[in-house]
């Protein structure tokens, strides 16, 4: 999300905004450096509830502000086909991998358990499977002599970055 917003404020993505960072969790340190950066915050929180509730209240506050493109980050839940249908190819994430190789938890383990000499992050729209949808772009990263999982994840993160901006530009641009 600071990325995104360092981005949009230097130019590399134009004519944007981040209008609202919305997490589950009130705690969230991504809504503690939205408020230092003067960024509307809202935390909606499960509390137990169904996740058509949940996620109900989440489309609302985000037509409320008619946001045009939602952009996950750090966000560890597959999506209802209800909330993904409200935004039809309108919802980023971004992924530690080269999709479709090692979608879901701990990718950069998995990568080093595998053995693969490159890895890296992908964008990609977000459809009912867990980290599935048209991708977007990728960034390779090679997996380097005595790599650990935090080496691996440093590096990756770097492009992460650098390739969320440049995706969302892309999206925005059509």
């Amino acid at each position: 999300m600071l990325a995104l917003h360092d981005a949009i404020r230097t130019g590399k993505i134009p004519n944007a905004e981040i209008a609202v960072v919305i997490s589950d969790k009130a705690d969230a340190a991504g809504l503690a450096a939205a408020r230092e950066r003067g960024i509307e915050t809202i935390a909606i929180e499960r509390k137990g509830r169904k996740r058509e509730e949940h996620e109900g209240e989440i489309i609302e506050a985000l037509r409320e502000r008619r946001v045009d493109l939602i952009c996950l980050g750090g966000y560890m839940r597959l999506l209802s086909p209800c909330f993904i249908n409200a935004f039809p190819r309108r919802i980023l994430n971004i992924h530690p991998s080269l999709l479709p190789s090692f979608p879901g938890l701990d990718a950069q383990r998995q990568a080093l358990e595998h053995g693969v000499r490159f890895s890296g992050c992908t964008v990609h729209f977000v459809d009912e499977t867990l980290d599935g949808g048209p991708i977007i772009a990728q960034r390779v990263v090679p997996v380097l002599d005595g790599d650990t999982v935090e080496t691996l994840s440093t590096r990756i993160l770097e492009q992460e970055h650098e390739l969320y901006a440049e995706a969302v530009r892309s999206v925005l641009s059509v």
